[in-house]
């Protein structure tokens, strides 16, 4: 008999459904509009019938808010560089067998050492706190979340924050008309345009995320509707060839417009398919090239460090619009156009005062230091603190020698990245009674939830994988 974990034991009542004959219930929040009988769950194991009523497991129930920037979750025409808090939860509508969150996103790996509980009051005094304007519904998928993701974007909106939705999009019609009341950004994965991709490696269908991608496109060309971008992982061995890729621009061009930014993106082997490599880089580049030869005016790649293929150029002239390296964007925009040509940039700026933050002089004493080394391909890290205490980094090279100007963040959970090619690791300086653990992050979507002191024993393409032999 399966073990019920804590986070499983409550419930809060969950949204879109209707009562069926004997105290059954069927669910309406994903096209697989799950058929329940009491005291089970649909198939994303998330929502519950109990005595005829449909309740979200996972209210709530959260890995830790982490500080992260914009272009983490493949948005690169809203705000460059802007800084967000990324919340992901447990569980998902699909069943990808090369998931880079399997350990949140697969109920039955869930572990409660793993779940944080807030409410949509400590979401938001959170990013208020901190100064983060944009709160992201991120990393496993958000689907499951959608009665927290919903009462937290509202409560949000009234405090002038704005919410952005990275989604893989395997949900409802009447799901996203909830999500179109409170999103201002939506950046969609759609993983293949082949259906049977989807059925084999994902146990989802195609049509369903092509119709729900066209709805949010109609609600933002209907006006004042949510700013859009579309990403398509390429995985190693099954859809990373140009017909697949052409695939995915072809039919954003048909059924979008080229002013859509696409992002190929690339792979990192994990979960149940570890035994290929990540996703070649000058394929990528193939890829983008092919889709702007076709017509698509902005391509982006994703998860590739040291690329000009990260940065915004006119499609005109092209001059440079905005310059990423890291978690570092810099806009070259004059008041919203090119300052070259003269056109329109379709980036937007909803801030144009920008925040700038404070440069430290010196490093107080008395603090405990620690380094952590970046390795191969892995250019990133979340660091996390038993404390809100100040914490201060500073990239080193690989002889140890100070990379840039000292920085400080007090969130509980923040991204570090490379973004000079000289640094080479991170030094971090804490007080002594302020625990800090490092986790390596393998690509800008992925939530690890082991430490890199173990981590670090794994290759750099493949995270460390344990696999309970059984467990629901």
């Amino acid at each position: 008999m399966a073990v019920v974990k804590q986070w499983q034991k409550t419930g809060h009542p969950a949204r879109l459904w209707h009562s069926l004959p004997d105290s059954a219930i069927q669910c309406e929040l994903c096209p697989r509009a799950c058929k329940i009988s009491v005291g089970r769950t649909g198939t994303c194991r998330m929502r519950r019938n109990e005595n005829g009523s449909l309740v979200s497991l996972n209210y709530g129930k959260s890995v830790p808010m982490t500080q992260e920037c914009i272009e983490t979750e493949a948005v690169y025409h809203y705000a460059p560089g802007e800084q967000i808090l990324s919340l992901g939860n447990i569980g998902c509508m699909l069943r990808c067998d090369f998931c880079q969150n399997w350990t949140t996103s697969q109920a039955r790996y869930v572990q409660d050492s793993n779940v944080m509980y807030y409410s949509p009051e400590d979401v938001v005094n959170y990013a208020l706190k901190h100064n983060i304007r944009v709160l992201s519904w991120t990393y496993n998928d958000p689907i499951v979340w959608h009665e927290f993701v919903m009462d937290t974007a509202r409560l949000a909106r009234q405090h002038g924050l704005k919410n952005l939705y990275k989604s893989a999009f395997y949900i409802s019609e009447k799901g996203i008309d909830d999500l179109l009341e409170v999103m201002d950004i939506f950046s969609i994965s759609l993983k293949s345009m082949q259906d049977s991709f989807y059925r084999k490696f994902t146990s989802g269908r195609l049509q369903p995320i092509l119709d729900g991608i066209k709805q949010v496109y109609a609600a933002r060309k209907a006006g004042n509707g949510p700013h859009l971008e579309v990403s398509n992982l390429c995985v190693t061995g099954r859809n990373d060839n140009l017909t697949e890729t052409r695939r995915v621009s072809d039919w954003m061009l048909n059924n979008l417009d080229a002013e859509i930014p696409l992002h190929y993106v690339r792979f990192h082997p994990d979960y149940r398919y570890t035994n290929v490599e990540r996703t070649s880089i000058p394929f990528l580049e193939q890829a983008r090239q092919q889709a702007i030869d076709d017509g698509m005016r902005y391509v982006y790649l994703g998860n590739v460090f040291d690329t000009q293929s990260a940065n915004s150029y006119c499609p005109e002239c092209q001059t440079q619009w905005v310059q990423r390296s890291g978690l570092i964007a810099q806009s070259f925009l004059d008041n919203g156009h090119c300052p070259q040509c003269g056109i329109p940039s379709p980036i937007l700026l909803p801030w144009q005062a920008e925040k700038t933050k404070p440069v430290i002089a010196e490093i107080p004493s008395g603090l405990v230091c620690s380094t952590h080394m970046f390795r191969g391909a892995i250019q990133a890290c979340h660091v996390e603190q038993s404390n809100d205490s100040q914490l201060f980094y500073q990239f080193i090279s690989a002889t140890g020698q100070p990379v840039g100007e000292v920085g400080t963040n007090s969130c509980d959970r923040f991204m570090l990245s490379k973004s000079d090619e000289r640094a080479e690791g991170i030094r971090l300086y804490h007080p002594e009674n302020n625990k800090c653990q490092i986790f390596e992050v393998y690509d800008r979507a992925h939530f690890p939830v082991t430490g890199a002191e173990q981590t670090n024993k794994a290759s750099e393409d493949v995270p460390l994988t344990f696999l309970p032999l059984r467990g629901r």
